[in-house]
């Protein structure tokens, strides 16, 4: 069984909440007056009741709309797990004054996350709109700038060895082609994909750096110029195509005009890697 809020509250708790209201911090104060709202509460109490058919007549009382609502906004603000929200709030006044629970038991860290779930991301984001929505026309936040909350992940890079970065250019430019190449519906000659020759020809660079001396060395110049050859050839087809792309409709080159303008950098880039001077070369 749902409700929406605990009973009324006995005159020595009002008393003691009273008491409790001057230890609130300045954003509680702030909160707790947009969270007065009662479309808020109603959006979480439809969500809970869509837990089981029967939520909202039988059962055992769940945990009360209006408390799950400020639990889980007094989450989002502190960045707490859900076993440290219950430790949390079951140890201080001021946080069961704030998430109304006042004398009564404070839901267990899977409870929590239950209603968490049963929330759903939909609802949270429609509660999060209707809490910006308030605060913008009380004058809590002006809305002129938005945050957003991105992951960076360390990752390490390859050494910029030659053959590395024409293997590099020379994927980048095959996949634009194919691209190209299927936006337009078609060119008049196929894209061929020479990435695992191209391949082929980089491993066979690493694995000549095993070799030492003079057969080391030559192995090495050879199939450096078989990765040039190969980049050259593709480097022709990518010239090829954009000269296709700019004899097309203007219809028809519109939507591959992005795809274009990207691509020339790499070209440029893969030009002065095959005109570099053959002592420029990295050992790989």
């Amino acid at each position: 069984m749902i409700q929406f809020r605990h009973q009324q509250r006995s005159v020595w708790e009002g008393l003691f909440a009273e008491e409790v209201a001057e230890l609130w911090e300045p954003w509680m104060r702030v909160v707790d007056e947009l969270l007065e709202d009662e479309a808020l509460v109603d959006g979480v109490y439809e969500a809970q009741g869509r837990r089981h058919g029967q939520s909202r007549t039988s059962g055992r009382p769940q945990t009360p709309a209006e408390v799950t609502l400020r639990m889980l906004i007094l989450k989002h603000v502190r960045n707490w797990s859900y076993e440290t929200l219950e430790r949390e709030v079951r140890a201080n006044v001021v946080y069961r004054s704030f998430c109304r629970i006042g004398t009564e038991k404070v839901p267990d860290a899977k409870t929590l996350v239950r209603l968490g779930q049963v929330i759903g991301p939909e609802t949270i984001a429609e509660l999060h709109g209707r809490i910006v929505a308030l605060a913008q026309k009380q004058g809590v936040i002006r809305g002129r700038k938005m945050r957003v909350d991105t992951t960076v992940v360390e990752s390490n890079i390859h050494y910029p060895t030659d053959s590395g970065l024409l293997n590099d250019g020379t994927r980048v430019l095959t996949r634009m082609m194919k691209q190209i190449e299927q936006k337009v519906g078609g060119l008049k000659r196929k894209v061929r994909d020479r990435k695992r020759s191209v391949r082929k020809r980089v491993i066979a660079i690493a694995h000549g750096l095993r070799h030492k001396g003079t057969e080391g060395e030559l192995q090495r110049k050879q199939e450096y110029r078989k990765l040039l050859r190969l980049t050259r050839q593709i480097l022709n087809d990518s010239r090829r195509v954009l000269q296709e792309v700019e004899a097309l409709p203007a219809r028809r080159r519109r939507d591959v005009s992005g795809l274009a303008s990207v691509w020339k950098p790499w070209q440029i880039k893969c030009v002065g890697w095959c005109d570099k001077p053959k002592h420029e070369y990295s050992p790989a």
